[in-house]
């Protein structure tokens, strides 16, 4: 018979979810969800029941192990939608004004909730591909003014359009590295390193199927 800790871990595998994954979405601790899929199901709040059933896109009775499930799984290569929030995607950036200031804003998007940042960005080009980001792919970016050296990021150069870039950072200079060896760097050197502003750290990307 199934049970919650067996059902768990076998969705959440089908479904490609890390335990911290989950555990986001749900509102517990990472240790919570393993404890969980170990057997350790004792005390199991009924909104928390209801919630990991939402997020695994099963019924909570066959969560629990109250009924065969009927609903037809995905396909082995695909992954269903978690639940998503909306975050600002930027345009160009207006010189002058706070980054996420309304004139910056082209539009929204929908991003998991297990998904911390700040906004998005519409990666342009073939730049990034040996980083299996393409054109057309949603970049998601953690607004802060400083990465550490080799880090991804969506900079400003002379306070206009944002770019994606890995990022190496040198005593005397910064150089802005294409993932594509048809690009070169952009390198700045002394005090023409003031024109490059870091505006975030990029912490993930969402690709469509090709």
């Amino acid at each position: 018979m199934n049970t919650l800790s067996s059902v768990l871990k076998k969705r959440r595998k089908e479904l490609g979810l890390t335990l911290a994954q989950i555990a986001s979405m749900v509102g517990v601790a990472e240790a919570t969800v393993q404890r969980w899929e170990s057997g350790n199901i004792k005390n199991v709040r009924h909104e928390k029941v209801a919630k990991l059933a939402d997020v695994l896109h099963i019924p909570p009775a066959y969560l629990m192990g109250w009924e065969e499930d009927t609903k037809p799984l995905p396909a082995p290569n695909l992954q269903l939608m978690p639940s998503t929030h909306k975050v600002p995607r930027l345009g160009r950036i207006a010189c002058g004004t706070p980054i996420l200031a309304d004139q910056n804003i082209e539009s929204y998007d929908a991003i998991p909730d297990y998904v911390k940042c700040d906004f998005t960005l519409i990666c342009k080009g073939d730049s990034m591909i040996n980083a299996r980001i393409f054109d057309g792919d949603i970049v998601c970016i953690r607004q802060q003014p400083e990465v550490e050296s080799g880090e991804i990021a969506a900079v400003l150069i002379d306070e206009e359009e944002a770019t994606l870039k890995r990022i190496r950072l040198f005593e005397d200079h910064i150089s802005l590295e294409p993932e594509n060896p048809m690009y070169r760097p952009l390198v700045f050197w002394g005090e023409d390193m003031n024109r490059v502003h870091i505006i975030g750290k990029a912490t993930h990307f969402i690709s469509t199927i090709r």
